[in-house]
């Protein structure tokens, strides 16, 4: 069972998850992981080793992880309301699906591990507040949020999803952010890794069976076939790991989500992030709100999506995350026959 978080029933300063709801109820939340087995959202540095170093925003221009920070709101918008699917629209609610695991700054555990934060719940709520609609947030692993949205457990998904001919098949999608992946490094570092010549010969830590592992598997390829040495690409547990050995030298860089890695480097002054690769290489991908193919709810989503566009909200939005470099000037639909 999914733990399910009501505006009605929780303060009006944050999404805040009792400690024992999350052991009893959720999926299981792991230490400070960087994303799941499979998940374009996950990192092989994730995330530095908590959410936060306990004291939210703690000089200026610093990302504020507190779970007190004054949300950002739209307003509800009655015409793009009543595009909702019915159902939806009767119950009042909008459920929508998040990573259980930890990659800042896209959502997380807030400084007080109990708020849940980050770009992609700011992004929902505001979707939710322009249909006119409560929020009700719901964890869910990488490998489990594809069934439990088939099976109507959730409206929408937001966890870094990228949109591609595999899961158009599936799920129809509102786009709402552009998808790149980077690396990190140690800061002064004498790489300049950003294709497939740069890595070669290198040691880069990335997520298993994600999306960027996919790019450097096939950067090794064209490698191996250029008759130049390939990259050893080794998988790390968690991002714990992945920075000790960062740090420790024993890996030249780790390969994840733009985000999650200038998150990284913005809070350490050890690392800093180099090259910024289509998360979709050789081809280009956005990053889509992600719904039951024929649910009829994309085309009200991105209605709403580019209400928020328009009114400056969703700027603020990718401002207090700074992720403004990866907004969009406008959200739209994808589906089979309109990828």
């Amino acid at each position: 069972m999914s733990a399910l978080l009501s505006r009605r029933t929780i303060a009006s300063a944050g999404l805040l998850l009792p400690a024992g709801l999350l052991a009893a109820c959720s999926d299981p939340l792991p230490e400070a992981q960087a994303g799941g087995a499979g998940s374009d959202s996950g990192s092989a540095a994730g995330s530095d080793s908590g959410a936060s170093d306990g004291g939210g925003a703690t000089a200026t221009g610093q990302i504020d992880t507190s779970g007190t920070q004054e949300l950002i709101r739209s307003t509800a918008d009655a015409s793009i309301a009543a595009l909702l699917p019915p159902e939806i629209a009767e119950s009042g609610v909008l459920r929508v699906g998040i990573g259980s695991e930890s990659f800042a700054p896209l959502s997380f555990l807030a400084d007080d591990n109990e708020t849940y934060i980050g770009s992609e719940v700011d992004t929902a709520r505001l979707a939710a507040d322009t249909l006119g609609l409560e929020l009700e947030i719901a964890l869910t692993s990488w490998d489990n949020w594809p069934l439990k949205l088939e099976s109507g457990e959730f409206d929408v998904v937001h966890f870094n999803i990228g949109v591609n001919a595999e899961r158009l098949a599936k799920f129809d999608f509102a786009s709402y952010r552009a998808a790149y992946v980077a690396f990190l490094v140690q800061k002064g570092a004498d790489l300049r890794l950003e294709d497939a010549d740069s890595i070669s010969g290198r040691i880069i830590a990335v997520s298993a069976a994600t999306n960027q592992e996919r790019i450097l598997i096939d950067w090794n390829a064209e490698l191996e076939a250029a008759g130049k040495a390939p990259a050893t690409l080794k998988n790390y547990s968690s991002s714990a790991d992945t920075l000790l050995a960062l740090g420790s030298g024993r890996v030249d860089a780790s390969f994840g989500p733009y985000a999650t890695q200038t998150f990284i480097a913005s809070r350490r002054d050890d690392v800093e992030v180099q090259g910024r690769v289509e998360e979709g290489w050789p081809d280009k991908t956005l990053i889509a709100a992600t719904f039951d193919r024929g649910s009829g709810l994309a085309e009200p989503y991105a209605a709403a999506l580019n209400a928020v566009i328009a009114d400056g909200t969703y700027a603020q939005v990718l401002e207090r995350w700074k992720l403004a470099d990866v907004g969009l000037p406008e959200a739209r639909v994808h589906t089979k026959e309109k990828p």
